[in-house]
């Protein structure tokens, strides 16, 4: 395969079928979910989003999320193949709260319109009902397609590294928005998604992290308050905080390969014949200009600059994250 020339791909969409969407209703949804997850649902009124976490009480992660409030409902943006399973879990932590989970995902679907000029042509696909031409980072804006005046939702494209815009729609209408309004824009492929999240350093649950990963680890800090109430795992995150000072047993690194082919992965990485960690997301990337990946290493290769080797024996070099900025 050749490589992805991602210096020409933000100007690009993308259907997000990796992810899925669940609805929360009632009127405790958002004390409820604030008590859940990691972040702080509660600090702005009206519409709006955030990233956040779901771990347990052993500071590890459930799942990742991105909390849409929509003001009457909830929506959380969450992986699609744990969308029906996280619905059910979510529904088995309702005790006496007014709050109901369903898994919406087979009704609504989410495209990702990458770009400096994504919020204007949101602007211009929505009309009078869109809004301005920016979007502040924690902001959600709610419109209606112009064909039928159902609800479109749409927000920075939070947790992607990239310029522009998440779009939450109907299966339907994401496919007429499609078709309609971004047929002058590149379609980005799964390959090519992926480079670009290796190239930005954004690791992927249930790829480069998953139910062992404490959130720190990862360089997932801003999906954590530190400064809201109660919430599942908080005891763990404090005290990595305040009586470790951030240090953590491992870290998620990037790999620098100067020489030869994309290796396989995952697999394991040692370093002067010790056991250092493991690869998960490797990539050939046109911009950094050789093969690129994520590694979650132990505390001791860290440092950029290390030599590690792959099980494979191929050789590589630990640098610090993101590889483009």
């Amino acid at each position: 395969m050749s490589p992805t020339n991602t210096a020409g791909a933000l100007d690009a969409f993308r259907r997000r079928r990796e992810r899925g969407v669940l609805r929360v209703t009632g009127r405790d949804r958002i004390e409820w979910l604030n008590g859940l997850l990691t972040n702080d649902l509660k600090s702005r009124e009206g519409p709006r989003a955030c990233p956040a976490l779901w771990l347990t009480p052993q500071g590890r992660m459930i799942t990742d999320v991105v909390v849409l409030e929509l003001g009457e409902e909830t929506w959380l943006d969450v992986p699609a193949s744990l969308s029906a399973a996280l619905a059910e879990r979510f529904d088995r932590m309702i005790f006496a709260e007014d709050a109901r989970v369903t898994d919406a995902s087979s009704e609504l679907t989410s495209t990702g319109v990458y770009g400096s000029d994504a919020i204007e042509l949101l602007r211009e696909a929505m009309g009078s009902g869109a809004a301005g031409d920016s979007l502040d980072p924690s902001a959600l804006a709610i419109s209606h397609a112009p064909e039928n005046e159902s609800r479109v939702v749409y927000t920075h494209a939070i947790a992607s590294g990239l310029p522009g815009v998440h779009v939450y729609q109907t299966h339907a209408n994401a496919q007429r928005f499609e078709d309609a309004r971004l047929t002058g824009r590149r379609r980005l492929d799964d390959h090519d998604a992926t480079v670009l999240r290796v190239e930005r350093g954004i690791p992927e649950f249930l790829v480069d992290t998953g139910e062992e990963t404490i959130p720190l680890e990862a360089g997932l800090d801003d999906t954590i308050s530190h400064t809201k109430g109660c919430y599942v795992g908080q005891e763990i995150i404090v005290r990595i905080r305040d009586r470790a000072h951030g240090r953590v047993a491992r870290k998620l690194v990037g790999l620098s390969f100067q020489d030869g082919a994309v290796p396989h992965v995952p697999q394991g990485v040692t370093s002067d014949g010790r056991q250092a960690g493991r690869v998960t997301s490797a990539v050939m990337s046109a911009a950094v200009g050789h093969s690129i990946a994520l590694a979650t290493l132990l505390r001791d290769f860290t440092e950029p600059g290390t030599s590690v080797v792959l099980e494979d024996g191929t050789p590589a070099v630990v640098t610090a994250l993101p590889f483009v900025d």
